[in-house]
């Protein structure tokens, strides 16, 4: 990064002689004003969780999980596999066959449901510092709570239909939950992606065993801990840390397993596909990748579409499946909205996550980090323009500067493929068709944005775009009452509203002739 005197008066801390062009400040925790970074939190719990209690692996094997900031060894967490994953699923399915969880009342597992999130509450500043550590995101308060709140309302709305048959027979249908399911979550939202799965999947009577992500594994055996507290009963939720290969592999091709929902790549949400399929057919939820587009037309507000571009790419660092990171900006407001993004972003500060004034994180792990910086480099190679950022971040850690290209083309790798990272493809367009093409023109379809003041501009993307979800004048605006999920290579199924139950719960129907019945 330049100096002080050559980059327009950022802050910055450190030797920053591995960067020369940026657009943002560089600083790390405990450096000059603004504020003291809290302390991290203790980590208590490092082994599996099987049937309400926390063990060993079978193996007696270990892994590292280590702090982005510093590439330092946080802890030892148990590496779950194969052998695990079978005890976890057998607890699973004891408490779904014969426990009282799926036998309860919706009201009653609402009320655990709500316990559960009350103890979460009282921990949400040690979650999210464990976050932050484990995960290298910007400290803030949970906000997940919500989602579980939200799913214990929902647990006694579970209901089906009285059908009107076309004889004299009466029909009706059933709403079961499907058993147990076995759910994959992420690196990149810890927290919210346990409660995103784990949520409804209570709430219709299942029985879990989650694999979190082996980049964050610390979180998740925290709620699992927390969950005990509540009162939610032994062997409904296990928690098996591990590999992918391994315990993943393990929950998505075994035969007991009623379910799958999964987040994460498009590349393992096949592989869970082909193990449903070569095991019991088990049905599968997936939410993948994305390359979502961000459209600004000539008549929006220029501040307001700035400030949602910057989000829509470099929240949580660009480790977001939504990031708006195809970035179109009509020709007519091209111009000043390149100048503006590039004046906002000297603010912006990369640096320990723990320390209040940080907009940006590192990276999760040094296999993103390098994976990130590759694209930039591809892009720069592909003769793509860096307008700002580009560049490693700091002596330590695994930091990058939020980069932006401007003349992106189409088929450039940066374009097509998700980086999941800081950074932005500005490209330029003329006519809402031209928009719409280009919109289109990518395998995947999560998530888009458009700003404009244009009723009928915005009517004609919001129904023209291949995706799951178009926030018009806005970007991430996300809610446990909106239904989240993908199109074409992004996935199926639901996260998020009562539509994410639909993966946690079979439809039966039940039919019974009827007799002098004085109607039809």
């Amino acid at each position: 990064m330049a100096s002080e005197s050559e980059s327009n008066g950022h802050h910055h801390a450190g030797d920053e002689a591995r960067a020369e062009n940026s657009g943002a400040g560089c600083r790390h925790g405990g450096d000059d004003g603004g504020g003291t970074p809290r302390t991290t939190p203790e980590i208590r719990y490092t082994k599996l969780f099987i049937n309400g209690r926390f063990v060993d692996a079978a193996s007696g094997k270990t892994f590292e999980t280590r702090d982005p900031r510093t590439g330092d060894v946080i802890a030892r967490v148990a590496e779950g596999d194969k052998e695990d994953v079978d005890l976890a699923v057998k607890a699973a399915r004891e408490a779904f066959d014969h426990g009282e969880w799926p036998r309860m009342s919706g009201s009653e597992r609402g009320k655990v449901m709500a316990k559960y999130a009350e103890v979460v509450e009282r921990h949400a500043d040690e979650l999210a510092a464990l976050e932050s550590l484990d995960a290298g995101k910007p400290l803030a308060a949970a906000e997940c709570v919500g989602i579980l709140r939200y799913f214990a309302g929902a647990a006694d709305k579970i209901h089906g239909e009285t059908l009107k048959m076309s004889r004299q027979l009466q029909g009706y249908t059933l709403r079961e939950p499907l058993g147990v399911a076995g759910l994959i979550i992420p690196w990149n939202f810890p927290t919210m992606m346990f409660f995103l799965k784990v949520s409804p999947a209570l709430a219709a009577g299942c029985t879990i065993v989650v694999k979190p992500a082996e980049q964050t594994p610390l979180s998740a055996l925290f709620l699992a801990h927390l969950s005990k507290q509540a009162g939610v009963p032994d062997g409904v939720i296990n928690v098996v840390t591990g590999f992918g290969p391994t315990a993943g592999a393990a929950i998505s091709s075994h035969m007991d397993v009623d379910v799958v929902a999964f987040t994460g790549s498009t590349e393992v949400g096949r592989l869970i596909m082909e193990a449903s399929a070569k095991s019991n057919l088990k049905p599968v939820a997936l939410e993948l990748g994305g390359k979502s587009p961000f459209i600004v037309f000539d008549d929006a507000d220029l501040d307001k579409a700035v400030e949602l571009a910057i989000g829509g790419n470099f929240f949580n660092k660009g480790e977001a499946c939504v990031a708006g990171s195809r970035v179109f900006v009509q020709e007519g407001i091209y111009d000043r909205f390149e100048q503006k993004l590039a004046d906002t972003m000297k603010s912006w500060v990369v640096g320990d996550p723990f320390d209040p004034r940080v907009n940006q994180g590192p990276q999760v792990d040094k296999a993103q980090y390098e994976r990130v910086l590759g694209y930039i480099e591809q892009g720069k190679a592909e003769g793509a323009t860096v307008l700002t950022g580009g560049n490693p971040c700091g002596k330590k850690g695994y930091y990058i500067e939020p980069t932006i290209f401007t003349n992106v083309k189409d088929d450039m790798v940066i374009a097509r493929e998700e980086i999941f990272g800081p950074v932005m493809c500005l490209m330029k367009f003329k006519t809402v068709e031209e928009a719409i093409e280009r919109a289109n023109g990518t395998r995947y379809g999560l998530a888009a944005g458009l700003v404009t003041r244009d009723i009928d501009v915005a009517n004609r993307m919001a129904r023209s775009i291949r995706a799951g979800v178009v926030w018009v004048n806005c970007y991430f605006a996300m809610d446990r009452s909106c239904p989240f999920g993908g199109r074409k290579m992004s996935g199926f199924g639901k996260d998020d509203s009562m539509h994410a139950l639909d993966k946690f719960l079979a439809v039966k129907s039940v039919v019974t002739p009827v007799h002098g019945s004085p109607w039809f």
